[in-house]
């Protein structure tokens, strides 16, 4: 089994006992046929409960899964000739963020997405994921190179948020990232972003800037970690479960807040059970927007983009003004 989680564990149980069932089956010849059929149906409906009423901190836990797919495991299935391209024109490479050339259904695209590791040694090698800032300034070059080139952009977010430490914001973290959402708002071509494991504050938002945002149905996106904001709210990080369920941070909480405009469904358990079939159910959402977004100009997907943003949250001039009196 691919490493079950805390909140999995009756199904792994279950699924454990039909397993030796089997077993006596085969060994001793005896036919326990009716009651490994009964277990069957019993654990089918345990995975549909289980699964279809997830927890906020439950999704957390999945998005967090070490075989959770990442950008790296998703190209080779949904794009052909992928080219990945290196360096910042600056300072550096930055594992921690991949980008090339590709291509979809035949189309010409740039693909950009954050890259963790899967093991340690992996993961020190992609700093597990977090961006220093020449990956988002490699970012930023491939993107520029994308409206240059008239290629739409594809981007995949899953970091746990920007590196916070000493080199980093020696080298300008804070205006890389800024500068990545300034350009973004202003490229000429289709933005597609997709958050694929953790959206983590504005490193995951120096990649978000899009015309559709899609969401994989067990990621997360938000401004701090639950631990972050339960070390904040309640100076305990323990309290990270009970963040978790007051900080809006799912999939469908944000499509109901305009945040994002589409949640992807995943494979039952996550999409580590089957990344052929998930990657084929990003392919059909991919598809989809790119066909609309091509039919638009430029400024057409500018004036768009704009709208977009302006509209998430809500604004009153008259609270504002009595705030500033």
């Amino acid at each position: 089994m691919i490493g079950e989680l805390e909140f999995e564990r009756p199904i792994t149980e279950l699924r454990k006992k039909i397993h030796e069932l089997r077993e006596i089956t085969k060994d001793a010849e005896v036919d326990l046929s009716a009651e490994i059929e009964k277990l069957e149906k019993r654990l089918e409906k345990l995975e549909t409960d289980i699964y279809e009423n997830m927890k906020p901190w439950d999704r957390v836990q999945v998005a967090r899964h070490p075989a959770r797919p990442t950008t790296l495991d998703y190209i080779p299935h949904l794009f052909t000739d992928f080219l990945e391209l290196h360096g910042d024109r600056h300072y550096g490479d930055d594992k921690a963020i991949v980008g090339g050339i590709a291509k979809f259904e035949g189309y010409p695209v740039t693909v950009i997405g954050h890259q963790r590791g899967k093991d340690t040694k992996e993961n020190l090698l992609r700093n597990f994921g977090m961006p220093h800032p020449e990956g988002y300034r490699k970012a930023l070059r491939l993107m520029k190179q994308a409206e240059k080139f008239h290629r739409p952009v594809i981007c995949f977010i899953d970091t746990k948020g920007a590196y916070p430490g000493k080199a980093a914001e020696e080298r300008g973290q804070s205006e890389a990232i800024a500068k990545n959402l300034f350009e973004m708002a202003g490229l000429r071509v289709p933005i597609i972003c997709i958050v694929i494991g953790e959206g983590g504050s504005g490193g995951a938002l120096a990649l978000g800037v899009g015309d559709r945002i899609h969401m994989l149905e067990n990621s997360t996106y938000s401004v701090i970690s639950p631990e972050g904001a339960a070390a904040l709210l309640w100076k305990d990080s323990t309290q990270a479960k009970r963040a978790a369920e007051t900080m809006k941070i799912t999939a469908p909480d944000l499509q109901g807040l305009g945040i994002i405009d589409e949640v992807i469904p995943e494979e039952k358990g996550g999409a580590h059970h089957n990344i052929q079939n998930q990657a084929d159910t990003i392919r059909s959402v991919l598809k989809n927007s790119l066909d609309e977004l091509l039919s638009l100009n430029g400024e057409e997907l500018i004036n768009q983009r704009y709208l977009k943003f302006k509209q998430i949250g809500e604004y009153s001039l008259e609270k504002e003004l009595t705030r500033v009196k």
